[in-house]
């Protein structure tokens, strides 16, 4: 199919890979590729793997420098085949691993285009310091790109699990451009979190799209989602709700269509993201002053 040909679509279809890992870095390469395949069978644009793929986010429970030993270069081998496979697919493909750096690893996240090229590079900026994530080196900043896809493009960001707990970081990746943001996930998505990514697709007009292990894999319990951002529609009484995707706990390949002519539409004429801040009166928000009772004695500077 001619690639400039297909650029009449509205609906940008989104595949989240709720998969269990494997054991091994090559079985999840092999698992993970085949999940990829049977993602571009059902038509998808985008295909998100959990967090940390490479090695399933099997870091608790054990020592550090076993889990630690477990981390892979950003260019190398596992990372390129899903560069390949993204080029092979024509699909967009948005990858997950324990990145190799320095002394201390990073929760990392690559968002390959389909045409194979490295669109986004991002690492966790809100690691989980009260735990073993402690031993990771935290990411600098929130990185925003314009994705190449079937429907035109589309300005694309990333954060990842913790991430979606602070309302800075989808803030500023909306600020930056994003309409669509990625959340690769590990941990049980319960009504609380869930809460918080309607949050951030309310509050910020932005769809957001979030991937989890699913509820055979330790500490999770699948429910990825998708958030279209567009609560209100003219044709309708009162508001709607923009989960259009939640899954069930069970592994599997789940896709959801997002329609981005109304997402656009929406976000020109309605009142949230940045229409109407006052962000003159929100110095306060810089202050890195931490007062009782939010001071804690594993808080990293």
């Amino acid at each position: 199919m001619n690639l400039e040909n297909e650029k009449n679509r509205n609906f940008l279809k989104i595949a989240l890979l709720q998969i269990a890992p494997c054991k091994t870095l090559s079985e999840n390469l092999e698992k993970g590729i085949k999940a990829c395949r049977q993602a571009k069978e059902r038509g998808a644009d985008i295909a998100l793997f959990p967090e940390m793929w490479s090695n399933g986010y099997r870091i608790y429970g054990r020592p550090a420098e076993e889990w630690k030993a477990e981390a892979i270069d950003a260019a190398g081998d596992f990372i390129q085949a899903f560069g390949g496979l993204a080029k092979q697919l024509r699909m967009a493909v948005g990858i997950t691993f324990l990145e190799k750096y320095g002394d201390s690893p990073r929760n990392s996240f690559v968002l390959f285009d389909r045409f194979g090229e490295r669109k986004l590079s991002y690492a966790k900026v809100h690691t989980c310091d009260f735990d073993t994530e402690r031993n990771l080196t935290p990411g600098e900043d929130f990185y925003v790109t314009e994705l190449d896809t079937a429907c035109g493009g589309v300005k694309v960001g990333a954060m990842i699990c913790y991430d979606r707990e602070f309302p800075e970081s989808a803030r500023i990746l909306m600020l930056k451009g994003a309409e669509l943001i990625l959340v690769p996930n590990a941990c049980p998505m319960e009504i609380n979190r869930i809460s918080q990514l309607r949050a951030r697709a309310y509050e910020n007009m932005t769809a957001i799209a979030t991937c989890n292990y699913p509820e055979n894999v330790p500490d999770c319990n699948g429910n990825s989602s998708v958030f279209d951002g567009v609560a209100y529609l003219t044709e309708l009484e009162g508001s709607r709700d923009t989960c259009i995707l939640q899954a069930e706990g069970k592994e599997g390949i789940y896709l959801a269509e997002l329609d981005l002519k109304q997402l656009r539409s929406y976000r020109k004429k309605e009142v949230h993201g940045n229409a109407y801040r006052r962000p003159q009166k929100y110095g306060l928000l810089m202050d890195v002053n931490i007062c009782e009772p939010f001071i804690r004695k594993d808080y990293r500077e």
